[in-house]
């Protein structure tokens, strides 16, 4: 009796330490395969963004105007076209990273060609924005002064924005492959040379506002040009078989995935938006503008790190519903969502520390360090969340949820954090504060609404339907072979 029960528990205790190896190399493996592509998506990210705070401190130095406006002009301009051109692209996202996991490697190519399509149609009808842009902001009760500046900067910015299409695009058809190490070297190379001409310009030829914006431009296409040049000769020959005619075939569901898409990162990337044009309207609205402005641009570097995990959960996600793991997806989704958030809390307890003597990279004036220095714990409140946030909607991506997750950002943003901000703000003399605790409020909502809707997903129905999307815009190789030949391509 007493040796069966010595056995019976030898046995348990063996098949727990075996459980507990198995489940120590399954996590490694999948966070080799995490930092994959998380690494150099945040490393990419780190850098792109950096381009426009680089520029943001050589405009700083101009003059307080100057700074105002250019803040305005990226927050609201630049981040508008930014939220449609990305969130459109992310339904490439989407059909990249399920049929890659399908091993459908042919079809990348295609989808990439069609997001293409559907992104320069849309860039072209941003323009009237970026060509009115004084009158524009005039209209919504900006200072004058500003406004006419700004007008300036946003001609520039319309070759950013065309440099988005490119950019996205490529980004997420090789992140899909996890060959987005190509990716961060053109990165890292774009913002070595953009240092260096942003100082060469605006300091050393005294070139001033349009040094640093000539610079700016070239900074978004350099790496674009590699991207370009490593897709199409060679660099990825299974997924890129030339140009095909049938590009322009069945656009429409990539059009309406991609209207899905592109709502429901607008309506995330649009609320900063509005909460400095609500700034603008309040009491001595440059200080206020600048001291927001410098808040959103750490808070975004931090948001770099988040958005790298973003692209992580949403390839992990798509390759694994592709491949037909429901088990896969869910170990990656906690993964990705546990790793960010320890991240989170160690620069939430940092930045708490720092308040604002970061303020000083980006301006000379004590009224605005202070300003940033009162601003600071909701700011670190603010990179917590973000750490939950951006991973969710990469899943949500990966999945092919967009057109849920944009009412579930209209609900939490728009008809809750919002209003709640304007009562905050204008109604109990708030100001900053009480606006961006509204947001706040907002984003804890649509964070919570996720991790709810993530926990409770039936995953091996979305295995079922990732296989029914793929299946559905499938295009035989044979098929796209002859039509590129035909096309001579």
């Amino acid at each position: 009796m007493e040796g069966d029960i010595n056995q019976k528990l030898l046995t348990e205790t063996t098949k727990n330490e075996e459980e507990e190896v198995l489940f120590k190399e399954r996590l490694w493996t999948e966070m080799k395969k995490l930092w994959i592509v998380a690494g150099p998506a945040i490393f990419t990210r780190f850098s792109t963004f950096g381009v426009t705070v680089i520029s943001q401190a050589f405009v700083g130095h101009l003059g307080p105007t100057e700074l105002a406006a250019f803040s305005l002009c990226f927050t609201v301009l630049l981040r508008f076209g930014n939220g449609v051109l990305l969130g459109m692209a992310s339904a490439l996202e989407t059909l990249c990273g399920q049929a890659f996991g399908a091993k459908q490697y042919h079809m990348l190519g295609i989808y990439l060609q069609r997001s293409w399509i559907v992104l320069f149609a849309t860039a072209l009808c941003l323009l009237p924005i970026y060509i009115f842009t004084t009158p524009i902001l005039i209209a919504l009760g900006q200072d004058e002064t500003i406004a006419t500046v700004a007008g300036y900067i946003s001609y520039w910015f319309i070759g950013i924005v065309f440099s988005f299409i490119v950019s996205f695009t490529c980004q997420m058809f090789l992140q899909a492959q996890s060959k987005n190490m190509i990716i961060a070297y053109l990165a890292a190379f774009s913002i070595g040379i953009h240092i260096c001409l942003s100082w060469l310009l605006t300091v050393k030829l005294k070139y001033g506002l349009s040094g640093a914006l000539l610079s700016t431009i070239l900074a978004y296409w350099i790496p674009n040009i590699g991207q370009l040049l490593f897709v199409t000769c060679g660099g990825c020959k299974d997924t890129w078989k030339g140009f095909s005619m049938l590009a322009f075939k069945d656009l429409m569901p990539v059009v309406k995935l991609s209207l899905s898409s592109g709502a429901m990162l607008c309506l995330e990337l649009w609320y900063n938006t509005i909460l400095v044009l609500l700034t603008g309207n309040l009491k001595n609205a440059q200080v206020a503008i600048d001291a927001l402005a410098i808040c959103l641009n750490i808070n975004g570097w931090e948001m770099m790190i988040s958005l790298g995990f973003l692209a992580a959960a949403s390839v992990r996600v798509s390759n694994e519903l592709g491949r037909g793991s429901s088990k896969g997806a869910k170990f990656s989704i906690m993964t990705t969502t546990l790793t960010s958030f320890c991240i989170g809390c160690v620069l939430f307890v940092l930045f708490l520390f720092l308040r604002g003597r970061l303020a000083y990279i980006f301006t000379e004036s004590e009224e605005v360090a202070n300003a940033v220095a009162d601003l600071s714990p909701l700011l670190a409140c603010s990179i917590l969340l973000n750490s939950v946030q951006p991973v969710l909607s990469g899943v949500a991506v990966g999945a092919g949820w967009q057109s849920i997750v944009a009412w579930v950002n209209i609900a939490s943003y728009y008809l809750v954090g919002i209003p709640i901000g304007v009562v905050l703000g204008y109604v109990f003399k708030m100001e900053v504060k009480g606006v961006w605790v509204g947001m706040l409020l907002g984003t804890l909502l649509q964070t919570v609404t996720l991790i709810i809707i993530t926990w409770k997903t039936d995953w091996d129905k979305q295995v079922l339907l990732a296989h029914s999307r793929v299946n559905k815009w499938f295009v035989p190789e044979s098929r796209e072979t002859n039509s590129n030949q035909e096309n001579g391509a």
